[in-house]
């Protein structure tokens, strides 16, 4: 498995498929209907123009096994030091430590970008995310109840965050 950092023409198509699966057949996504390869073109952009990565694990052919980005928390100027993460694995690759792997990349590039705080909301009964995001530190800050529903049933949205040492010299403006 290596790390790399993903493009709109190289994988646009695989992050695509790996969010309509979840997207159809979990509540890791709170949408209804598959997203369509321009929405894709909007999300790359929206990513660059923030600077925000976007990374993968790939097998050593190329293929993306899962991918991990963030981008801003809340549109606020004294939001301006908060991520909100997301990291997805192909169903087949799962249980296989890729998130992991992912998660710890993405936290390394928030450090060197000077972010203070990580935030991941996972829909509750998630138990795998969860577990994953407690092994790396991150600690439950609150639940939303019954805050979704798909596939006939409420949701509860669980925020778990991470407090990161950085930045160096926290400004306000």
């Amino acid at each position: 498995m290596h790390i790399i950092n993903c493009n709109y023409d190289v994988h646009a198509t695989e992050i695509l498929e790996i969010l309509n699966e979840a997207i159809l057949n979990s509540t890791a996504l709170y949408d209804y209907k598959a997203r369509s390869l321009e929405s894709m073109a909007a999300w790359f952009e929206a990513k660059q123009s923030g600077s925000y990565p976007v990374i993968g694990a790939v097998t050593e052919e190329g293929k993306l096994m899962g991918f991990a980005s963030y981008g801003g928390f809340r549109n606020w100027p004294a939001y301006k030091y908060t991520v909100e993460h997301a990291v997805y694995v192909q169903s087949r690759y799962r249980g296989k430590g890729i998130g992991t792997a992912l998660m710890l990349r993405l936290i390394e590039k928030a450090k060197r970008q000077q972010y203070h705080v990580m935030v991941g909301g996972i829909d509750a009964d998630n138990e795998a995310s969860i577990k994953m995001h407690k092994k790396l530190g991150f600690s439950h800050s609150g639940t939303i109840k019954q805050v979704g529903f798909k596939f006939g049933r409420w949701l509860d949205l669980a925020f778990y965050q991470l407090v990161l040492a950085t930045p160096e010299k926290a400004t306000d403006g």
